[in-house]
């Protein structure tokens, strides 16, 4: 071998050297800014009572979750606590809802009472929520107008004893001020009819009014096709709509599946 192939195999092997090295240092420093993170992580778990059998693991800055808790809530807090501990770049919630056997009917049917007589008033009129429940994992589909509807939805779900997982399809409705007076017409084209204006003595069962991008979809449960069949023909008679689909379901018609 001559002398420069000498130095140049030497210099090789020292880059190599140096790159290991480099390498080392930089796992070294890795592991202990990850194990930082997991020690205040599971600092904050261990301070709270509901979150005795939640455990935590870190690398590269993602936080792991695992164990248990008894309410979706709490696997949902569990996740924010963490995410909101400095440094942590993003948490993976495996936490798991060992809730009780509630049988997928009746905790159906407790949610949907829950949300009718929870979320009453003005704005409940322009947002609506369908249900399904399988094996305890809610589905929840739907339209809401601000967002607000949608929040306090979810929140009454994740409180509700049974719950084992929630998926969420709700929409939110694009902020138009034409829209916003085409429901408001709607309204009042429905309310003031002499046939429907029953409909607005109960705030939790109002007839719900969608409207996104000028189309209206009506739903709920109405006592008759008749009143079906006119809140239809009200609808229709606003200017300015470019359709009116009439979802509404006549009582005793109504699917298993709640919508509120």
């Amino acid at each position: 071998m001559t002398a420069k192939s000498f130095m140049k195999a030497a210099g090789s092997l020292l880059a190599v050297g140096v790159l290991s090295a480099t390498l080392a240092a930089q796992n070294e420093a890795a592991t202990r800014y990850d194990n930082q993170i997991e020690t205040k992580v599971s600092q904050k778990l261990a301070a709270k009572a509901q979150f005795r059998n939640v455990k935590s693991s870190v690398e590269d800055g993602i936080v792991t979750l695992t164990g248990t808790v008894d309410l979706y809530q709490r696997k949902m807090d569990a996740a924010k606590l963490a995410r909101k501990t400095a440094e942590v770049q993003g948490v993976r919630d495996l936490i798991t809802v060992v809730a009780p056997n509630v049988p997928d009917q009746q905790l159906g049917q407790k949610l949907a009472t829950k949300l009718t007589y929870v979320r009453t008033g003005y704005d409940s009129t322009f947002d609506y929520f369908a249900i399904g429940v399988k094996d305890g994992v809610v589905t929840v589909e739907g339209e809401d107008r601000t967002g607000t509807g949608r929040d306090e939805a979810l929140a009454d779900i994740y409180n509700m004893p049974g719950v084992r997982d929630v998926i969420s399809n709700i929409n939110v409705e694009p902020v138009s001020q034409f829209d916003d007076g085409l429901r408001l017409q709607t309204a009042r084209a429905i309310y003031r009819d002499p046939v429907l204006s029953k409909y607005a003595i109960d705030p939790a069962r109002p007839i719900r009014i969608i409207v996104a991008n000028g189309h209206v979809t009506l739903y709920g449960v109405v006592d008759s096709t008749m009143d079906k069949t006119v809140a239809g023909l009200r609808a229709g008679q606003i200017p300015g709509a470019f359709s009116v689909d009439n979802k509404l379901v006549v009582k005793g018609n109504a699917a298993d599946q709640p919508g509120m």
